[in-house]
Parts: C-alpha cells; sequence; structure tokens
C-alpha cells in the first residue's frame, strides 16, 4: 500500500547507542551485584539498542518508499525497543554507589514535595514498593512529576512502556522489575529487592529531573 508521494525523502538516520555507566558494574554491591549489572547493561540494554536501530532503520526505508503497512508495523517493536532504551538509561542515572552518596535524600525542593504528598519518605518507600510488587509479569515502578496537578504520583508500567506517553507524568525515578534486574540475586523474592535498591538511589539525579520537569 503506498499513499506517501515518491519524491518522499526520509531523513537521514541517526544510530542510538548504549550510554556507559557512571559507575563500574560492582560499584552497588551489595544492593545489586556486579554479574547483574554486567548483563543487564551489556546484554539486555544493549538488545534494546541494536533492535531498536533495525526497527527504526526498517521504518526509515519504508516511509522513503511510502509504504504505511510496514510503517505501521514497525511501530510495536519501535516502542517496545525504544521504552526499553529510554527507560534503561534513566534507570543507571537514578542510581549511585553507597560511596558517592547512593540512598542518601537531602533537605531540599524534592523532600518537600515529598513530604507534602506522601507525609515522609518512608511512606513514599512503602507505597512505591507495594504499588510496584503487585506487578504482574515485567514492567517498571515509578515516581513521576504530574505537570497538570503539580504533584509527585506513583505509577506502573508494563513491559518497557514509557511512562510518560502512558500516564502524562515526567519520569523521575524508575525501578526496573522484569526479572533480569533481580533474579541471579534475589531469585522470586521481588519484595527484597525493591527494599534493598533504596539503598543505592542517585536522589541528588531524582531531583534534578524534579526541578527541570517544574
Amino acid at each position: 500500500m503506498r499513499v506517501l508521494p515518491r519524491s518522499f525523502s526520509a531523513v537521514p538516520s541517526k544510530s542510538f547507542v548504549l550510554p556507559d555507566l557512571p559507575y563500574d558494574y560492582a560499584a552497588l554491591e551489595p544492593a545489586v551485584s556486579g554479574e547483574i549489572m554486567t548483563i543487564h547493561h551489556t546484554k539486555h540494554h544493549q538488545t534494546y539498542v541494536t533492535n531498536l536501530n533495525a526497527a527504526y532503520e526498517k521504518m526509515l526505508d519504508a516511509q522513503a518508499k511510502g509504504n504505511i503497512d510496514a510503517v505501521i508495523a514497525l511501530q510495536g517493536a519501535i516502542k517496545f525497543n525504544g521504552g526499553g532504551h529510554v527507560n534503561h538509561s534513566i534507570f543507571w542515572q537514578n542510581l549511585c554507589p553507597v560511596s558517592e552518596g547512593g540512598g542518601v535524600l537531602q533537605q531540599g525542593p524534592l523532600s518537600d514535595a515529598i513530604t507534602a504528598e506522601f507525609g515522609s519518605l518512608d511512606a513514599l518507600q512503602t507505597k512505591f514498593n507495594a504499588t510496584t510488587a503487585a506487578i504482574q509479569g515485567s514492567g517498571w515502578g515509578w515516581l513521576g512529576y504530574d505537570k497538570v496537578a503539580g504533584k509527585l504520583k506513583i505509577a506502573t508500567c508494563a513491559n518497557q512502556d514509557p511512562l510518560q506517553h502512558t500516564h502524562g507524568l515526567v519520569p523521575l525515578l524508575g525501578i526496573d522489575v522484569w526479572e533480569h534486574a533481580y533474579y541471579l540475586q534475589y531469585k522470586n523474592v521481588r519484595p527484597e529487592y525493591l527494599k534493598q535498591i533504596w539503598g543505592i538511589i542517585n536522589w541528588k539525579d531524582v531531583e534534578c529531573r524534579y526541578l527541570a520537569a517544574k
């Protein structure tokens, strides 16, 4: 099916790349093992990037040929792999070794907003963990910012669905609860993984995202 003009030319593509981690693979131990981080980053995230580039190239080619059927058929792969790339890129920045301040939320605009919305950081963590642990299958737990309401909100997304395009929230903090993120270390005890990961949250990064979102 050809519905685009033959003269249509796709914009030359620029490949998506796997971002470097801002810390060593073993730097988040004991909360997350170096083995998990190595596999998660170099295998899982890399696969999302590789598949995203492949799907995107095919889409550009289909657009250039005016093949709308192929463009539509590729949207699922672009959403899944693009979401995986976006989500993981945020996730790596959301984490930080304890030696560099991981797990410590300083008094400031974000801590004030958390207290106003949830009562305390402990209360936020309790609600977040309960909501995220209940995800059926694979997905992500998120702390996002609702620009319309001017409030922090907890949300979950299935698979690799991106938060902003699913719930309309600006992503501040995302925690991956696909089994590849924790199973080698925590087996099927997802709640324990969620409990331990708060000790390596990069609250400085989360606050920067919060201030930018406002």
